[in-house]
C-alpha cells in the first residue's frame, strides 16, 4: 500500500512539474524568438548602411573620375591655345 501511494504521489509531481517546465519552455522560446528578432532587424540596418555607403562611395568615384577627365580636357585646351 505505500508502495503505491509513494507511486501515485511522484507520478502527480511529475505531472504538475511537467506543466511548469512546459510553461518555462513557452516563455524562454518567446524570449529567445525576441532577440533574435532584434539582432534580426540591427543586422538588416547595419547592411542597409554598409550598401549605402558603397553606393555613396561609388556615386563619388564616378564624380571624381568625371571631374578628372574635364580638367584634362581644359588642360588639352589650354595646352592648344597657348600654342597658337
Amino acid at each position: 500500500m505505500k508502495k503505491i501511494i509513494l507511486i501515485l504521489s511522484v507520478a502527480l509531481l511529475m505531472a504538475s512539474c511537467k506543466d511548469d517546465t512546459t510553461n518555462k519552455v513557452k516563455e524562454a522560446t518567446k524570449a529567445v524568438s525576441a532577440d533574435m528578432k532584434l539582432a534580426l532587424d540591427s543586422a538588416k540596418v547595419k547592411a542597409k548602411k554598409a550598401m549605402d555607403s558603397a553606393k555613396v562611395k561609388e556615386k563619388v568615384k564616378l564624380a571624381i573620375e568625371k571631374g578628372a577627365e574635364k580638367v584634362e580636357e581644359g588642360a588639352k585646351k589650354l595646352k592648344e591655345s597657348v600654342k597658337k
